[in-house]
């Protein structure tokens, strides 16, 4: 990533007066408040457009998709830091996102990576199968993962994944990068050696690359939305703290095989 050159600090997002605030060209109190939704509103904050139907609806279906997982370990850190700091919950929201990378939430923007360049070596005649073979095929020789396939839950292919299609069908947006993500999932096996089905990481940027979401802005995604799960987890935390009960069970389960004075008998 370039660092940037620019001698005067310039924004095209907002700007202010004392009589009223301008954001991506529209005034905010007269036509934005009241009369746009969140995910609109999010749209128009990234791209600068006001999205589509079509585009609200799948974005909408991705922040959905995505904003609860569970008891995972951003989830996990953000109720113990909580826990630990009841008086921080930005703190306790920080310590949750600053866990997204290539294993959490990451790796929707590297499958949207992926697909793109499958789209490229695929060319005019398409031939998304042939691509997404010979990609696979490096991957596999480079001893990397492949972003978006596999989970260690759903064996079979994520839930998530034919309801965000099935949104982008409705909404009859461009359905190119579906059928790239289709046709990876279909020349794994061959190359791999196993199934290694679609998850929600790879569904999230197979239908926003459909509605011409950026793909710089494809993490941001998952982050808003599980920024949304974690205030969740802790407004529950504030009422029922398990965040030092999860940090007690990890003690529990830590075996130490360091070593030791002779006779010492850890106490875990």
């Amino acid at each position: 990533m370039k660092i940037g050159k620019e001698t005067v600090p310039k924004t095209s997002i907002s700007t202010s007066n004392p009589d009223t605030i301008i954001v991506r060209g529209k005034d905010l109190s007269l036509e934005l408040i009241g009369k746009i939704s969140f995910t609109d509103y999010f749209h128009l904050l990234v791209t600068g457009k006001q999205p589509t139907p079509a585009a609200t609806a799948v974005l909408n279906a991705t922040l959905v998709a995505i904003a609860e997982h569970g008891l995972v370990p951003s989830v996990q850190a953000s109720r113990m830091t909580l826990a630990a700091a009841p008086d921080a919950l930005q703190g306790a929201v920080a310590a949750g996102i600053l866990g997204c990378g290539s294993v959490i939430l990451g790796a929707s923007e590297t499958a949207g990576r992926l697909f793109i360049e499958v789209q490229e070596r695929a060319g005019e005649g398409k031939d998304y199968l042939a691509a997404a073979k010979q990609l696979v095929a490096e991957y596999r020789e480079q001893k990397k993962a492949i972003p978006g396939y596999g989970h260690p839950l759903h064996k079979a292919r994520d839930a998530r994944v034919n309801a965000l299609f099935q949104v982008a069908r409705n909404a009859e947006v461009d359905l190119t990068y579906i059928q790239i993500a289709e046709a990876i999932e279909q020349t794994i096996p061959e190359v791999v050696g196993k199934s290694l089905m679609l998850n929600v990481s790879a569904a999230i940027p197979a239908v926003l690359l459909g509605i011409g979401f950026p793909l710089k802005a494809l993490k941001g995604v998952p982050i808003l939305a599980r920024t949304a799960g974690l205030i969740g987890h802790l407004t529950e935390e504030l009422d029922r703290s398990i965040g030092f009960a999860l940090s007690y069970q990890a003690t529990r389960e830590v075996v130490y095989d360091g070593e030791a004075p002779e006779g010492f008998v850890p106490s875990y």
